[in-house]
């Protein structure tokens, strides 16, 4: 584990790196960012951003989206992977919404994660971008990265991670840090390649000191 000067000196090093701690995938609407995250599974952020503009327009508010069936969100998303799966859960989703929530998308975790196709890393991202509740967001890269820096100890379950990652992050810190994270990892600290010589944290780093 880090010690807390060493963290202080990775969220620095980073919130200098990357300043502009935003999500990646584009939206309007509160729905749609909920949407566009289930859409990113397994799939890219850049092809999610490819398909949202027609799947929006097409579908342009979340009575419109409840009103369809998912044979007809389908063929907007196919390019996304598991479409028919995604597709049932953004129409389920969205009529939940109108039914339960005022068609408002909720702010606490419990209802986030009572919704269709919505676990902890989506109702997380939520709360962090929407809401600015704290919120550690535990994706590959967050897994990856959290695990080589020397923040968690060989851990790969994300709600573990989670937990770990609350404990020693500000907790008014700790969403935008999840963001940086992403950035990071995907410009520098690679899954194949980590490109040491470029990280602004390597000399933070557990692997890059052979610790």
């Amino acid at each position: 584990m880090r010690t807390p000067e060493q963290i202080e000196g990775i969220i620095l090093a980073l919130e200098t790196e990357y300043p502009l701690a935003e999500c990646a995938l584009h939206y309007e609407k509160d729905y749609e960012l909920l949407f566009a995250v289930r859409l990113s599974a397994q799939c890219t952020d850049a092809r999610v951003n490819l398909v949202t503009p027609a799947l929006f327009a097409r579908f342009p508010s979340l009575e419109a989206f409840a009103a369809a069936e998912p044979e007809e969100v389908e063929p907007y998303i196919h390019s996304c992977g598991f479409f028919r799966a995604k597709a049932k859960d953004i129409v389920l989703c969205a009529r939940m919404l109108l039914e339960k929530h005022g068609g408002k998308v909720p702010d606490t975790m419990e209802a986030l994660t009572a919704l269709p196709g919505v676990g902890r890393k989506t109702a997380n991202l939520i709360l962090g971008d929407i809401f600015s509740q704290p919120a550690v967001v535990v994706d590959t890269h967050c897994i990856r990265l959290s695990n080589r820096i020397g923040l968690v100890d060989g851990e790969k379950d994300p709600v573990k991670i989670e937990k770990q990652l609350r404990a020693v992050l500000p907790p008014e810190k700790s969403s935008d840090f999840c963001h940086r994270i992403v950035l990071h990892g995907r410009a520098v600290c690679a899954a194949r390649k980590p490109n040491c010589a470029e990280c602004c944290i390597r000399q933070f780093c557990r692997e890059f000191s052979g610790e």
